[in-house]
């Protein structure tokens, strides 16, 4: 008889990174099923709020893929026969400027708004200086003053400065508007960073901004994700500043023009429809790509 070759014993990596002999017959454990009649319910609730969720959604899809006798109130739920993307095809025709518009517009005010934000962060939870607590309550102040509110003054003072009508002024406006919320997620993310590292990083004779750019800057980055999706969902979505800031229809972003596609006597739903898709792919994008990020930005400091 020949000899009997022995299979090597399966190993698992042991906390340390050494490597240790795994239990015979070990394996992964799967994810399990709800057992009781709660988890079940909870799991039959979770599924009927999904759906209702996804019911706009699939009701703008369809219609954008119907054609214009098909796209009507009484078909709506109704799954497109044949297919036609011409909906699509004219709502891009017709959006693709202003779409690119708000881009221009919606990524440097994201960006500027969450860096002066961070910075205004990290001086009110880190740099001891008298009247911190005031300085950020007058700051917050900001977050609830209504758009209508300041509209005259703000068209007023765009005007003297040679911004008004322009994605300049508006992403101004943004930027401005961004800076307390901004401020108010980066103070809270920076408050559960230890005292010891800023401390650190003074004797070593980093100055505040050193400070800021060499140490804090690296550790921000759930900061920046949860500042950025904010910014970026609220910018994108607005029409009010959209509007009264940049009067000129070539100029305005995309949620300006959207509401334009409808006509003054007939509406192409499925161009409209499909129009509402096109405008919502970036932010929904922006969810699906850095959603885990999100949760762990919200999250970060909550223990402490």
């Amino acid at each position: 008889m020949g000899a009997v070759t022995q299979l090597p014993t399966p190993v698992a990596a042991g906390p340390s990174g050494t490597s240790t002999p795994a239990a015979p017959g070990a394996r992964t454990r799967p994810r399990r099923l709800p057992r009781t009649r709660g988890q079940w319910a909870a799991v039959a609730v979770l599924t009927v709020c999904t759906l209702t969720f996804l019911l706009p959604v699939y009701v703008m899809v369809s219609a954008g893929l119907k054609s214009p006798a098909q796209a009507d109130v009484s078909t709506m739920w109704q799954l497109p026969s044949p297919i036609s993307l011409d909906g699509y095809r004219e709502a891009w025709s017709r959006l693709s400027g202003n779409f690119a518009n708000s881009l221009l517009m919606v990524v440097p005010a994201t960006v500027i708004s969450s860096l002066v934000g961070a910075l205004n962060g990290f001086a009110l939870s880190k740099v001891r200086f008298p009247k911190a607590n005031l300085v950020f309550t007058i700051m917050l102040l900001g977050m609830f003053i209504p758009y209508q509110a300041v509209l005259i003054p703000l068209v007023t003072f765009l005007q003297q400065v040679g911004l008004y009508g322009t994605l300049a002024g508006l992403t101004l406006v943004h930027v401005v508007y961004g800076i307390p919320i901004a401020t108010l997620i980066f103070r809270n993310y920076y408050a559960a960073v230890p005292q010891a590292i800023v401390e650190a990083a003074s004797i070593d004779g980093a100055g505040v901004l050193q400070t800021f750019r060499r140490v804090m800057l690296p550790l921000s980055l759930p900061g920046f994700v949860v500042a950025g999706i904010f910014q970026f969902t609220n910018i994108w979505n607005d029409f009010v500043f959209g509007i009264v800031v940049v009067p000129d229809p070539a100029s305005q972003p995309v949620t300006v023009a959207l509401n334009n596609l409808s006509g003054t006597q007939s509406v192409n739903w499925n161009v409209v429809m499909a129009g509402a898709v096109v405008a919502a792919v970036p932010t929904a994008l922006i969810y699906l790509l850095l959603g885990k990020y999100f949760i762990r930005g919200l999250t970060a400091g909550s223990v402490k």
